[in-house]
């Protein structure tokens, strides 16, 4: 007998849906939950008081069940506060969405009533969902009615699973659908953790906040002269770059391009651009008060998996630790006996761009550790016992050439970038691109060779 395929795998299949309170920062309280087997119909209507009672889930979670929900980090995180196990295997519908639509922009949003939208189905009025979400983040006691309310509104997100489901089938890759799943678990986990932060500095922070603004201003603007008072002045940021040689994009209207992307990407090449950035985004953008830390002292909010068009999590920049200005990352306290540790990958978007390639020339760069640094020496324009530290310009552009050309980067911005005319700029995108472009062909020369 071949093996089974798609929800024929698993022996039952739960459409689960709750409803929770979350104030900022805090854990969810479960309110109520239904849940509902996809083949059978059999249904759960649980309140608030019966989950509490109960030590497992109405449903099965093992390896032949799977678990289907629409964002399901907030359903798995329901889990966590109950104590009950997480589901072994999940399947979200709200990520299989996204990746459906990569890059789109459906027309009703990506929630639910917008996924259901866009496969042409009914669902709940908009205005009524949200407030139905309101009530239940309201937190108790609530009327008998508004109990009803509730579990009907409850019951309506699984009845709406239970239509988009089969609509979403036929594209689901559902062993990598699955696998995604998982990652969602991992999700809930870390936003139940959350983020353990030094209350005390955060509270003093706030309390004397604009006058650690006009002292962040004195200090790092003496070295520009742009800012009037706490205002920064356009004509007196040209005049710096003008000052400093640097080429900065431009409007058609012929206007500094003064956005916060825009300084993003010039930072990558300037390192005095960076410390300006940083200052602008201090000032301008970061809200203390805004920062959702719990009454444990840990700072939560929803990860929002998957959420950009390259599938990375888009938590909010204001209410989560890692969103503004890097130095404040300094709140991040663990407790007496605990430890924090910050990792990340090195280079990892170089690495999948010499795996996908089949280029071995790339797979040898990244295996020294440091890939920008290898790459100028392959291009001959390191020598072979230059460093990070002799040669910090030369690899800084070959670093600037190649994240330019991997995230589709034009020639003209490239340019600006490394601030060289917009021909050099395009030899040095298509010396890149070529072996990306051909991947899959393994070759073994130092194929890479741009911006020489």
């Amino acid at each position: 007998m071949p093996p089974r395929s798609g929800l024929d795998a698993y022996r039952e299949v739960w459409l689960v849906d709750f409803e929770f309170s979350a104030p900022p920062g805090e854990r969810p309280d479960p309110v109520c939950l239904v849940a509902r087997e996809f083949r059978l119909g059999r249904t759960f209507w649980l309140w608030q008081d019966d989950l509490r009672g109960r030590r497992v889930p109405p449903y099965p979670i093992g390896p032949d069940v799977l678990f289907v929900a629409y964002f399901a980090s907030a359903e798995l995180g329901c889990h966590l506060a109950l104590e009950w196990e997480l589901p072994e295997r999940v399947l979200d519908l709200y990520v299989e969405f996204r990746r459906h639509t990569n890059g789109l922009d459906p027309y009703c949003g990506n929630g639910l009533l917008g996924a259901l939208a866009w496969h042409g189905l009914d669902g709940m009025d908009a205005t009524e969902k949200e407030s139905m979400r309101k009530l239940a983040m309201r937190g108790g006691p609530w009327s008998e009615c508004e109990r009803r309310a509730l579990l009907d509104y409850c019951a309506s997100d699984v009845r709406a699973l239970a239509k988009l489901l089969p609509a979403m089938l036929p594209g689901l890759d559902l062993p990598r659908a699955v696998l995604r799943g998982r990652y969602m678990r991992a999700g809930a986990l870390m936003e139940w953790a959350g983020v353990p932060i030094d209350t005390e500095t955060l509270s003093r922070l706030r309390s004397g906040w604009e006058s650690i603004q006009d002292r962040l201003i004195q200090s790092i603007d003496s070295r520009f002269g742009v800012f009037d008072g706490r205002t920064f002045d356009a004509g007196r940021w040209a005049g710096w770059l003008a000052r400093s040689g640097i080429s900065w994009p431009r409007h058609g209207s012929g206007a500094l391009m003064l956005d916060d992307d825009t300084f993003r990407e010039m930072a990558r090449s300037h390192a005095d651009v960076a410390l300006m950035r940083e200052l602008r985004h201090s000032l301008s953008q970061l809200r203390l008060e805004d920062l959702a830390v719990g009454s444990d002292g840990r700072n939560r909010v929803l990860l929002s998996p998957f959420g950009a068009s390259s599938g990375r999590n888009t938590p909010s920049n204001s209410k989560f630790i890692f969103g503004p200005s890097t130095w404040l990352r300094g709140l991040i306290k663990p407790e007496p006996g605990m430890a924090v540790a910050y990792v990340d990958w090195s280079q990892q978007e170089f690495g999948i761009a010499a795996a996908l390639s089949g280029d071995r020339a790339m797979m040898d760069a990244y295996r020294s550790g440091d890939p920008y640094l290898a790459f100028g020496k392959q291009a001959g324009r390191i020598p072979a016992d230059g460093t990070k530290q002799t040669h910090a310009a030369e690899r800084d552009l070959f670093k600037t050439c190649v994240l330019g050309v991997q995230y589709s980067m034009g020639a003209a911005s490239l340019a600006g970038q490394i601030g060289k005319p917009t021909p050099y700029a395009a030899t040095c995108s298509d010396s890149i691109a070529k072996p990306i472009r051909d991947s899959g062909h393994g070759r073994t020369g130092p194929s890479l060779t741009p911006c020489s």
